[in-house]
Order: structure tokens, then sequence, then C-alpha cells
């Protein structure tokens, strides 16, 4: 498929430069060489989380860092925020790891109220609590600064699952204060899949040691240790850390504000778009986040009952564009169009047109 027709709310559109560099040659991973890829890595990946801390870079998914969070955690129960199929994730991961863990939430059309999470950090003490910024299967967005505050007055750490948020809405990780903060190559960042990245605070890699069962792949106080000489524990992904240097300094060229003001610009648009396919075809579609609350990165649309959501994306597809069905309980009753990486408001129209169209299609028959 030509570059810009691929609007799946990840993996993304990767540019041809960057998938080009992961074509260069194997080397010692080990060695003086490697060192200086991975520090040129480094400066660019510390400017897109905000941070002066290491950037920990993991050869799985993201999922494999939401496990270390959740063993590196200092020892106590985790408070797991739900409000959708992602931070559900998190909680399992919480549950499978062994550790004592409380779910509130479960509301999937809005985030967990700060008043909820004070309820339960004043019943019981807790170790963490983990968050998705940016919650993939509905497009919601939670304000982490807040939360963050009202965890620490509580001693609670907490753990951020900023997959579809960072590189394409704010994340401030020093300013916020976050403990950790993890994203996965395939979004907002847009390289290939297969990459985590995630910072630690001082503090909570101060008190990871004291974690029982971290295991060893994803033990980020060895993370720690061997990201100062500019390395990683284990044997790296050494063809994506190619990318990964490329696309950083496309990102610094472009700078991170102006990349979170694009997506903005993105996000508005598809809004927008949602309003006016109501008038143009005579049917209640939606944008499902609320207002106040919407990712910038993705878009989830509702479907009126005379329409099935599976089948206005086979419709898109025809017209040459892709873009991502509903996750989850919203699988028949929601599509969803992941407007970021590096797609332009040129790329966002074109698919926004074909998705009308596929629609007015279905409608006819």
């Amino acid at each position: 498929m030509a570059f810009g027709t691929f609007f799946l709310p990840g993996p993304t559109e990767v540019r041809r430069d960057v998938l080009e560099a992961m074509l260069q040659p194997m080397l010692p991973h080990r060695g003086a060489v490697f060192e200086q890829l991975f520090a040129r890595v480094q400066s660019g990946l510390k400017p897109i989380f905000r941070t002066q801390r290491p950037v920990y870079v993991s050869s799985s998914s993201a999922t494999g860092l939401m496990e270390a969070a959740i063993r590196c955690a200092r020892p106590g129960a985790i408070l797991c925020l739900v409000n959708g199929a992602f931070s559900e994730r998190f909680a399992n991961i919480a549950h499978s790891c062994g550790r004592e863990s409380t779910v509130i939430g479960g509301d999937w059309t809005r985030p967990v109220s700060l008043d909820a999470v004070e309820s339960a950090l004043k019943a019981k003490s807790y170790a963490a609590l983990t968050v998705v910024h940016s919650e993939t299967s509905t497009g919601t967005l939670t304000s982490l600064p807040e939360l963050t505050q009202l965890a620490h007055r509580y001693d609670c750490a907490v753990l951020v699952d900023s997959v579809t948020g960072l590189a394409g809405v704010p994340v401030e990780t020093d300013a916020w204060d976050l403990d950790f903060v993890l994203t996965g190559s395939q979004k907002a960042l847009a390289l290939p899949p297969g990459l985590a990245f995630g910072v630690a605070s001082e503090r909570f890699i101060a008190t990871a040691g004291e974690a029982i069962g971290r295991g060893l792949y994803y033990d980020l106080v060895e993370f720690e240790q061997y990201i100062h000489k500019n390395q990683t524990p284990n044997t790296p992904a050494l063809s994506l850390l190619y990318a990964t240097a490329v696309q950083g300094e496309h990102i610094a060229r472009e700078t991170i504000e102006r990349r979170w003001e694009r997506h903005t610009q993105m996000a508005e648009h598809t809004y927008s778009w949602v309003h006016e396919l109501r008038q143009r075809v005579g049917e209640p579609f939606g944008v499902y986040a609320p207002d106040e609350h919407r990712s910038h990165t993705v878009t989830a649309v509702t479907v009126p009952p005379a329409l099935n959501a599976d089948a206005i994306v086979k419709a898109v597809a025809k017209r040459g564009f892709v873009i991502g069905g509903g996750y989850g309980k919203l699988k028949s009753t929601t599509f969803r169009i992941g407007h970021m990486g590096d797609h332009t408001m040129e790329g966002l129209e074109a698919v926004l047109e074909a998705t009308a169209e596929g629609i007015e299609e279905l409608l006819a028959v």
C-alpha cells in the first residue's frame, strides 16, 4: 500500500528511510560502535519523553514493560484504574504476576474519577497504581498531572501506559513526576513494532530492588545498571535501534511541540468530520470519548444500529485505506481511526472521505 493510506491505531506507517536504516550491518552489542548507536538513540528519545533520566529500551512489545512496571514496583498492593480494554490488560498483568490488586472504574466512556481514586487510596495502602494514559480501545485520554499529585500524597507510585499517548500528546515525565511511563515503538513514534521504551524515576528505581520476583528479562534494576554504559542487559533488536536513531532525528527536526500540535489539528479535524458525517448521511455517528477527555492520536467512532463497524472497515479497505475496527466489547459498535505518527492533514482528509463514501455505499444497499 502507498504511504498515507494506513490509519490503523497501531502499528502506524513508517517512513521509507527509517525502514531502510534497518538494512545496516550487524555489529557486536558489547562494543564501542554499539554504544555510540545507543547514545544516539538516547539523545533522540529523551526530548520526546521530556526527561533527563535514561530511557530504557526493551526488545519486546509494550506489554513487556507493563509487566516490568508491576514486577519492579515495591512490595504492596496494586490499584488498577480500568476504563477500557488496555487498562484491563494492565490489571490482568498485575494479577498474573501474583500481586494483590484492586480494580476500580469499569466505565469505558470516561477516565476513572479522581474522587474514586482518592476513596480507594484512603481505604487502603497501595504500593502503586496503574493507568492507561491514552486508551486505544476508546480514544479516551486520562489527565496525568492531577492523578500523580493525588497518588503521591498517599505514597503511591504511578505506573503509566502511554502507548498511544507519547509522541502524539504531551507527556512531561519529569515535570509531572511520573514514577514509570512506557510506550511502544509502533504507535505515535512511527517505528516498526518490536521495541518498548520506558523511563523510571530515581525514586522508583531506588525501591525496585525491594521487589520480590522481579524475574530476569524485565528487571529494571538491571536495565538501570546497563544503560549508564550505553548498553542493554540482553541482546538488543539491533536493526530496530538503527531505525529508532533515524526517527529520533526526524522528530527532533519537527520538534516535539510541533508534533503535538499536528496531532491536535488532525484530531480536531476528525471530530469535525464525525459531526459533518451525521449531517451528510442522516445517521447518528458520534465520537465515543467525551469532549473533555479525547486522545489526539486515535478516535473511536460510534456506529448507528443500521450499520456494522466491520462492514465499514471492509468498505474503506476497498477504497485503498486501512482503518481499525472496534476493540473488545466495542468491536461491532465502533470503528477507529489512528491519526498518529507521521500522518499529515492531507492524508487524513483522504481517508475520511473514503470512509464517508464507504458508509454511503452501505446505506444505499
